[in-house]
């Protein structure tokens, strides 16, 4: 029974997300554009995933944003498609493998800390060892695959 304690059912179903739905985005971006124009794919999946995540906060009784709020959601949902899973389903689109995507986003984490640490913050040992330990991850993840893509 301790063992239970130490992991309760939402840790495990973040796992759960992170591992399946997070892991599985960019696999299914690889067969995704093959039917599909890229940033159609992309937006489409923002309108069912903002519809769902709004229509479940409003069911649990959270209050409607204000203008200021979806101006500013607004903003954030043109960079990242924009800039952000836009330009991943454009990449692979255009022959990257989903490998190498992958590997290129888990850099984010690192490029976040590197851009910190240039403005002053000082980041912890366990901030480093976090992102390290991630990189060393995906890169396990991704031996023996195939990490190929064109140069454009």
């Amino acid at each position: 029974m301790p063992g239970l304690r130490r992991f309760p059912l939402p840790l495990i179903a973040a796992f759960f997300a992170l591992y399946v739905i997070w892991g599985s985005t960019y696999l299914v971006i690889r067969i995704g554009v093959e039917y599909w124009p890229p940033l159609m794919l992309a937006g489409i999946r923002f309108v069912i995933a903002g519809s769902l995540m709004y229509g479940f906060l409003r069911w649990r009784g959270a209050p409607a944003p204000t203008w200021a709020q979806w101006r500013a959601a607004g903003v954030i949902g043109i960079l990242l498609l924009s800039f952000g899973n836009g330009a991943v389903t454009v990449a692979e689109h255009m022959g990257v493998a989903s490998g190498v995507a992958a590997l290129a986003v888990a850099t984010v984490p690192l490029f976040t800390l590197l851009c910190g640490y240039f403005w002053g913050a000082r980041n912890t040992r366990l901030e480093w060892a976090g992102i390290v330990l991630g990189l060393i991850g995906i890169a396990m993840l991704n031996l023996g695959s195939n990490l190929q893509s064109s140069p454009t």
